[in-house]
């Protein structure tokens, strides 16, 4: 690695860990090279070895509801002396779980993302558990992406009307019958599950957007007998 790169790194006060997920490196590889180039982190004295921690005091920050990287900056040490103890006196971090019953879990707590960084991490899911925020919105959106690809291949792959097929994003499900319509075809609707996906697309005819927009301003018209071909058909 290149000193004069590193040493600016340091400089600024980033740490081995932030460093190596910047370079796609293992904390080691760059600590080796830290080493090598006779730098030193300004974290260096965070992880320096340092006195035992008592079980007791490590067991209440536990139960607490505490993540390891949460107790190493309590604790003043770093994650990997948290788990050296942690495993020492056979405890485990459960930060979703050791809240109390009688305690109503906050909407968000902020954690270390491995992807984000440090973030605001929400509950997801019917047990509460914590999940970085950004990470959540990614994978909604990806599926939400995946699953108008999916619905388009099924439906057609092209505008009815004049035939456009170069972008599944600009293609829209128009329902023929607005009185049989449950929900809509696009944003949080493809939220839903594929069945009921596929069940409401079979009300629609895939359009672009312009003749969609034609069509619902009346300045186009479709053909009587126009209907989506059913993939369960």
């Amino acid at each position: 690695m290149d000193p004069d790169w590193l040493a600016s790194r340091l400089e600024d006060g980033r740490s081995i860990e932030s460093i190596a997920r910047e370079t796609g490196r293992s904390p080691s590889t760059v600590g080796y090279w830290v080493n090598r180039h006779g730098l030193t982190s300004k974290h260096a004295a965070k992880h320096a070895a340092r006195g035992g921690v008592d079980r007791e005091t490590l067991q209440a920050l536990v139960e607490s509801g505490r993540s390891i990287r949460e107790i190493a900056a309590e604790l003043e040490l770093s994650a990997t002396a948290v788990r050296y103890w942690l495993a020492k006196y056979e405890l485990t971090t459960y930060p979703a779980r050791y809240v109390p019953a009688n305690v109503e879990k906050p909407p968000a707590v902020t954690r270390e993302c491995g992807r984000h960084g440090w973030t605001a991490f929400v509950k997801t899911g019917r047990d509460g558990r914590y999940r970085c925020g950004r990470c959540n919105i990614e994978a909604v959106t990806d599926r939400r992406r995946r699953v108008k690809q999916q619905l388009v291949e099924e439906f057609g792959g092209s505008c009815r009307l004049c035939g456009f097929a170069a972008y599944a994003g600009a293609l829209q499900f128009h329902h023929v019958d607005p009185n049989t319509k449950v929900f809509q075809l696009g944003g949080r609707g493809l939220t839903r599950s594929i069945k009921a996906l596929r069940h409401e697309a079979r009300k629609c005819v895939l359009l672009c957007a312009n003749c969609h927009a034609m069509v619902e301003a009346g300045v186009a018209t479709l053909p009587l007998v126009l209907t989506c071909p059913d993939p369960g058909s």
